[in-house]
Parts: C-alpha cells; sequence; structure tokens
C-alpha cells in the first residue's frame, strides 16, 4: 500500500485520526515506534494505551465530556465505540477495562484494509507532504525537536501523574462499603471512610513523605518549580495547599450515605479497573510520592493494610504547543500547513478531548489531500467545536490546556437561569447540529461512512 496520508501517533487520537481517514476512503501508514522506542510513562506496545486513570469521565450529556463522547459516537467514533464495548462498572462516568479497550482497538485497525500499522519511529517531518502527528505528550526527542522547529517557537509543557492500582482480592471488605456519590450506577466504587485522625494522618504523610525526582525526560527545563496542570494535580500538591483541600475535592464525603446514617470526615474512593473486577484504582491519587513511600502511605488507609499494588503511582510530562498562536482553525501549524496536529500535544487536555481532535484533524488532512479550500471545523454550538473555540482562544498570553467545557460553547438563544435546563437545551441543539454535520459529510464525501465499530 502507498498510503496518502501519515498518522504519527497511535495513542488515542492516532487511531481515532487513521480510522476516520480510512472511512474516507484514504489509504493510512499509522506510526508507532512502541515497543520499539519506549517512552517514562507506556508500560506496553499497545495501542491506545491509557496511561493514567482507565476513566474517561462522565457519560452524560449534560456534562460537556459525556456530550462530546456522543457527538464523537454520531460521527463514527472508534474511541468511543470501543470505550462502550468495553466499559467496567464506575457510576455515572465511562470508565474501560484498559487491556480490552487497547485489545479491541487494535483488531479494528489491524481489520481496516485501509489502514498499516508501522512499527518504527518517526524522526523528521516533512510538510511536503500531509501528515497528522498525535504523538500525545511523550514523543520521542527526534521528533519533538521536529515539531518544535516546524512551530518555530518553544514547546511548553507540564507535569502529570497516575493512581496507583491495587488487588481487589488484598482489600479488607470490613473496612470499606460499597456505594456510588449520589446513587449513580449503584455499588460501583468501594469507599474508604477516614475520621478525622486518619484523614489528619494522611495529609501529613502527603505533604512529608519523600517525592520523586523528575527523570531527565520530565525534568523542568527552565530550572523553575514543577508546572502541574491544574486539573490533575499530583494527590501530595492538593495537601500540600491546606489541610482541607482534600476533603473538598477527591475525599469529599458528600454524597455517600452510610448505613449508620453517619457522614465521614472524608472518603477514599476506589474505581473498578478492568472487567473482572480484580483490580481498583484510588481515584484522585495521581501521586508522585516513591514507591516506598506510597506503600507506606496508602498503606495506612483502612482496608489497605496488606494491599498488593498492583501499579503505584507515577509521573511523566506532558508536552503540548501553544495553541492559539502555533495552530490554524483546522489544527494545521500555521508554519507548515501539511502538518495538523491531534491529541494532547495540540494543547487539549484528557482521553476524549485527545481523540475528538483526531477526528476534526483526519477531516482537514483529507480536505488538504483533495486540495479542498473548505476547512472542517465544528460551530461552538458543539461541544466539539467548543473545545476547538479553546485551542483558538488569545485571550491569555500564557496558554494551558484544559478539558472541555460548556463554558466555551455558544450561548442560547434565550437564557435560561436553570442550569440543568440550560444544559439540557445546550446538549440537545449541539446533537441536532452534529446529526446535520454528519448528513452533510457523507453528502459531501460520497467514499465517507460511519464504518462499523
Amino acid at each position: 500500500m502507498t498510503p496518502q496520508l501519515r498518522v504519527i501517533g497511535g495513542g488515542l487520537a492516532g487511531c481515532e485520526a487513521a480510522w476516520q481517514a480510512a472511512a474516507m476512503g484514504v489509504d493510512v501508514a499509522l506510526y508507532e515506534m512502541r515497543p520499539l522506542v519506549t517512552t517514562g510513562a507506556h508500560k506496553s506496545g499497545d495501542l491506545a494505551e491509557l496511561v493514567c486513570s482507565n476513566s474517561l469521565r462522565s457519560a452524560s450529556i449534560e456534562n460537556a465530556v459525556g456530550l462530546l463522547k456522543e457527538e464523537m459516537a454520531r460521527l463514527g467514533s472508534l474511541i468511543v465505540a470501543a470505550a462502550r464495548a468495553t466499559a467496567v462498572p464506575a457510576g455515572g462516568a465511562l470508565a474501560v477495562d484498559r487491556e480490552l479497550f487497547s485489545a479491541r482497538i487494535l483488531e479494528r485497525i489491524a481489520a481496516n484494509p485501509r489502514i498499516e500499522l508501522r512499527r518504527e519511529e518517526v524522526r523528521e517531518l516533512d510538510d511536503s507532504t500531509p501528515a497528522i502527528v498525535a504523538c500525545g505528550p511523550l514523543g520521542s526527542p527526534a521528533l519533538t525537536e521536529a515539531l518544535a522547529r516546524l512551530c518555530g517557537s518553544p514547546h511548553l509543557h507540564y507535569y502529570d501523574a497516575a493512581s496507583p492500582i491495587v488487588a481487589a482480592d488484598s482489600i479488607d471488605r470490613a473496612h470499606v462499603f460499597a456505594a456510588s456519590r449520589y446513587g449513580k450506577g449503584g455499588d460501583d466504587y468501594l469507599n474508604i471512610a477516614l475520621d478525622r485522625a486518619q484523614y489528619l494522618t494522611l495529609v501529613d504523610d502527603l505533604v512529608n513523605s519523600p517525592k520523586a525526582q523528575p527523570h531527565g525526560f520530565e525534568a523542568d527545563a527552565t530550572g523553575g518549580s514543577v508546572p502541574y496542570f491544574e486539573g490533575c494535580l499530583p494527590v501530595e500538591e492538593m495537601a500540600r495547599r491546606g489541610a482541607d483541600t482534600l476533603r473538598f475535592g477527591p475525599l469529599k464525603p458528600v454524597g455517600l450515605g452510610m448505613r449508620t446514617g453517619t457522614r465521614p470526615y472524608a472518603v477514599v474512593q476506589l474505581r473498578r479497573e478492568n472487567a473482572a473486577g480484580t483490580a481498583y484504582n484510588l481515584v484522585g491519587f495521581q501521586t508522585r510520592l516513591t514507591w516506598p513511600a506510597q506503600r507506606a502511605t496508602f498503606g495506612k488507609l483502612p482496608g489497605l493494610g496488606n494491599a498488593e499494588w498492583i501499579r503505584l503511582g507515577v509521573m511523566h510530562r506532558n508536552t503540548f504547543v501553544d495553541a492559539p498562536r502555533v495552530l490554524a482553525e483546522d489544527l494545521s501549524l500555521r508554519r507548515a500547513p501539511h502538518i495538523f496536529l491531534a491529541g494532547q500535544v495540540s494543547g487539549c487536555e484528557g482521553y476524549v478531548e485527545a481523540a475528538a481532535t483526531g477526528i476534526v484533524a483526519a477531516h482537514n488532512a483529507v480536505r488538504r489531500i483533495r486540495q479542498e479550500q473548505v476547512a472542517f471545523v465544528p460551530p461552538a454550538t458543539t461541544a466539539l467545536g467548543s473545545l476547538l473555540a479553546y485551542l483558538r482562544d488569545t485571550t491569555s498570553a500564557d496558554f494551558q490546556p484544559q478539558n472541555v467545557s460548556f463554558a466555551y460553547m455558544s450561548p442560547l438563544d434565550e437564557p435560561v437561569r436553570d442550569k440543568r435546563r440550560r444544559r439540557e437545551l445546550l446538549a440537545q441543539r449541539a446533537l441536532a447540529t452534529i446529526d446535520e454535520i454528519a448528513r452533510t459529510l457523507q453528502a459531501h464525501d460520497v467514499t465517507h461512512e460511519i464504518m462499523p465499530v
């Protein structure tokens, strides 16, 4: 096969982009350097490996990310279809069995006659031919340098962290209770109730325990403080900001009525990690504590005294471009218009958002191949369009990645005071727009099909 489009990176965005381009009748070479070249965060050579949480967040269309997933599904998203097919119980969230999720995506990619998976590192970028760079937050140094040269400005970076995972059969069930917050999803989570003394001990341990130092690929080139992403702070950083920070964040005790009728001082939640229910992750406990410190600190939590840790928390760097000043509205580089970006490197944050940009980049790369002048840019009346609107927002000189939100969606014609009703109406309008976009895409491109996933 002689590919018409190169997609660099076999993560969520790259797999989505390759799938979408193939659905439009374009032959794609999908490059993934793992397992030949490893990163500091990935554990395998699997496609679409979930490095941090196994959750794709809310499933409700009254939540911006839930709405985004539904929009993507109606545009034939491989990632959303695979996630729904490999879902594990997670209350009101869509969480997946990591291994089944990756395996399903590999199966679909391998079976697609228009996609050739190439296990090799791409070290240079050629602006004379269309390509989508979806290397994720940890592209190889050579590719990152090549991208930086094309951008014409330095890359920015922030630090992200992953939560520990514990074997289910090592949890002492006498010290946990099963429930979902506000009853959404039934008894999907295991919950550890903490009294005030236990909570303050945890906070003290988090603040004062030794922290892992960044590896070479994670080092802060400026020599300054670690630039954490505010939406995914290490648990010890949250604890450092005040004794009650965690109680009003991931350890909030509300919505989890215990059989005794009393509210605990704080609650640690454990979410199922796989379909078999043999592993759970500590929700919100992304961390850079050293591994011995993690065992000691988390081992003090009720029910985890004899915990078998399948994976301890790790910290890694996420690299991204200054999107408002580097990218055109179609996600191509202003200085290299045949190169499109997708995924977290484009400046979005989150699994779903990364995959969503893969859809946009694919449509626009195919249009560039076919020398069409009109870009594919969904309007801000949709969640997908609102995500793109943020990437174009030049208000702040210090661009930082952000999850999709209703804040960047176009307001309703008539103001609605009730928040829930307002979001319902925004979602209805968005899905009606997406349905029309899907019909237009199929009419515009006779080769385009919503491929079975």
